[in-house]
């Protein structure tokens, strides 16, 4: 199998003076599902570098949860990191995939200004997805309906947000639903995995 590197939520328990680094368990079980397995980055960004250089990854998962700082989030500690794994997926072409958040993540890295949203915050959705229209979950408050500066839009709502998306030149892509929420796991999230993360360097 391949070892995919993912990013994790940070959750704030202030009572107890605590924040954590956290991933929903369905994320591991879609990902073994596909064919791989996760080294899962903690939200200190010296430390998960030198994960990454200890331990060769075939891609990137940047996953959902918290907002961006720029869009209300108080998780400043995962912006400079994604943002930094963005800029080493880069230099190294390697593959990405972010979901809901990572998705956005994606697009602030590449210049991208988002607008507030209303009504894509719902258990079903349904989007034209590589010209095929599927039912999906939706759980984000920003996004955009133009096309998202050097990526091109792969699926869309019916009023036009951005769901999906894919660089024009590197092995970057954005999903806006959540593949993991979904019971049992669809086919075709599982395929779509699989093809993203075929494009792993060797």
């Amino acid at each position: 199998m391949k070892w995919l590197a993912v990013t994790q939520r940070v959750e704030v328990h202030a009572e107890i003076q605590e924040r954590r680094d956290a991933l929903d368990q369905r994320w591991s079980a879609f990902l073994y599902q596909a064919g791989f397995l996760p080294l899962l980055l903690p939200n200190q960004l010296e430390l998960a570098m030198e994960m990454l250089t200890t331990h060769p990854v075939q891609g990137l998962l940047l996953t959902g949860g918290n907002s961006l700082q720029r869009y209300g989030g108080d998780a400043p500690e995962r912006d400079a990191l994604e943002f930094a794994l963005l800029q080493k997926a880069e230099e190294k072409r390697l593959p990405v995939l972010g979901v809901c958040r990572g998705m956005q993540v994606m697009q602030a890295a590449l210049g991208v200004e988002l607008v507030p949203l209303s009504g894509h915050v719902q258990a079903e959705q349904e989007v034209c997805f590589r010209g095929e229209w599927i039912q999906v979950n939706s759980y984000h408050q920003w996004g955009t309906s133009s096309d998202s500066g050097p990526c091109e839009s792969l699926a869309h709502s019916h009023d036009g947000v951005i769901k999906a998306l894919r660089h024009h030149e590197l092995p970057w892509w954005g999903i806006m639903w959540h593949p993991e929420r979904l019971s049992p796991f669809r086919a075709g999230d599982l395929q779509f995995f699989q093809e993203v993360f075929s494009r792993c360097a060797q």
